[in-house]
């Protein structure tokens, strides 16, 4: 038993509908794996892009609404660009995210828990706060 109560083998597993590795390639299966994606995202990006629509609405152009959803759309899209980059570059014995794979999940595991730990100990909120007040006296509504 570990600190849950719970076998960690229990906690490891994963169960899914359909192994990706069997899927056929090609723009007919494109839909469905996007439509997929899509009901698996829509519960993270949901209420984010309903407070962002509704924080464009509320702005006094269309310009500075567009800004907003653009940005937003960027930091969807980058970072997915540069995945996408890493694992073109990194098939191969030799590649770049086979080399730095436990450095990368290791970092990526550690930014959460510092997150996470930030969030709780209050410090997030204090650590954005001047951006927020500089949203705020540009004339942006706060995110």
């Amino acid at each position: 038993m570990t600190l849950l109560g719970a076998e960690p083998r229990l906690l490891a597993r994963e169960r899914r509908l359909v192994a990706l590795h069997r899927v056929p390639r090609g723009p007919a299966f494109a839909v469905p794996l996007g439509a997929a994606f899509a009901l698996g995202w829509t519960p993270c990006i949901g209420p984010v892009l309903a407070g962002l629509l509704t924080a464009a609405a509320a702005t006094r152009t269309a310009a500075v609404g567009a800004g907003l959803l653009a940005v937003y759309a960027a930091g969807l899209a980058v970072p997915f660009l540069l995945l996408a980059w890493a694992v073109a570059h990194g098939r191969g014995p030799g590649g770049l995210l086979r080399r730095h794979h436990h450095a990368l999940a290791r970092l990526g595991g550690g930014l959460l828990l510092a997150m996470g730990a930030a969030m709780v100990a209050g410090w997030w909120t204090r650590l954005f706060a001047p951006l927020v007040r500089s949203f705020a006296r540009a004339g942006w509504p706060p995110i």
